[in-house]
């Protein structure tokens, strides 16, 4: 029995989840603007989940999350319109997300010797390279922006691509590889003190987010069809940033909610444009302030958590 809550539970979840996402959009209970705001949810847990791995969990202060995803997004697009296939769209996604794992190994074998603010401005500064780059190649068609990409992305693909992410990096952060990360975090002195290579472990979990942030740009591409460097500016690594803070920085669940939570509060807005930004500082600067570790602090949404909340309310109650 307890196999089965901690085990097979989670993945009828999963199916769960995936069944009634099916059923609605084939019911056309999601139409276009609903699938639209869906997609641009699952490219943001994506997207905020490997952060999290860098900045969450090893520690690293990285701002230039949104130049990977933009690697993956034009890698993607570029194969695509010439292979106008699922087997293209699968090549266009791999090779988009290793492209842009390789530039993250690349940027980050001399920039994550820094520490703090240091690394976040060269990150910063790498993704401000990366769009200049995009934006005076001719391939990329500079500022005009890829237009007519090929729109493969489906509700199928979105719920593979999406729990794949979380279900690799919660693997990888539960192996020992993540617990050397996660010491790291706490104290990087101490963990090279009994032999964890902090410069290897550092670059392996930038690689790893770089990868899936180029997998989530690179379904961004197949959904959007259309890309411009503008897109991936520094706004767009704030956006990130702030779903992994809000969400509690060391929690993966905490991503996935405050990443729902935020389109919910976006999406509602919607027909207030004038005042849907200042909402939605107010929301964040109301949240942050009530809960500065963010909705789940470091905790991951667990049934013990929630049977020991329970508890605790009956206690309180009694």
């Amino acid at each position: 029995m307890a196999l089965l809550q901690k085990g097979w539970l989670k993945y009828i979840l999963m199916l769960l989840v995936f069944v009634v996402g099916q059923v609605l959009v084939m019911t056309g209970i999601l139409n276009d603007y609903l699938f639209a705001t869906l997609t641009t949810l699952c490219i943001n847990i994506i997207l905020a989940v490997s952060l999290n791995l860098i900045t969450g969990f090893t520690g690293q202060f990285s701002l230039g999350h949104a130049g990977f995803m933009s690697i993956g997004a034009y890698v993607c697009a570029l194969i695509t319109m010439r292979i106008s296939t699922i087997p293209g769209f699968l090549l266009g996604v791999f090779a988009g997300a290793c492209a842009a794992a390789l530039v993250g190994f690349i940027v980050g074998l001399p920039t994550l010797r820094l520490r703090g603010d240091y690394l976040a401005i060269a990150t910063l500064g790498m993704a401000e390279i990366i769009r200049i780059v995009f934006l005076n190649l001719e391939i990329t068609n500079g500022a005009a922006g890829l237009n007519g990409v090929p729109q493969f992305v489906t509700w199928p693909w979105l719920f593979l691509f999406t729990a794949g992410t979380i279900h690799l990096i919660s693997n990888f952060i539960h192996s020992a590889h993540g617990r050397a990360c996660i010491t790291l975090r706490e104290d990087e002195i101490a963990a090279e003190s009994i032999g964890i290579d902090a410069t290897r472990y550092k670059v392996t979990a930038f690689v790893m987010g770089a990868f899936f942030a180029g997998i989530a740009g690179s379904l961004y591409a197949s959904y959007f069809y259309f890309l411009r460097p503008t897109l991936f500016g520094f706004s767009r690594s704030i956006d990130i940033l702030v779903i992994v803070v809000l969400g509690g920085i060391g929690s993966l669940s905490g991503s996935v909610i405050a990443a729902i939570l935020l389109a919910l509060i976006s999406t509602y807005l919607q027909s207030f444009p004038e005042l849907r930004m200042v909402f939605y500082a107010v929301a964040l600067v109301v949240i942050m302030i009530l809960r500065p570790q963010g909705l789940m602090g470091s905790k991951e949404l667990s049934f013990d958590l929630l049977r020991n909340l329970g508890r605790s309310r009956k206690r309180r109650s009694s």
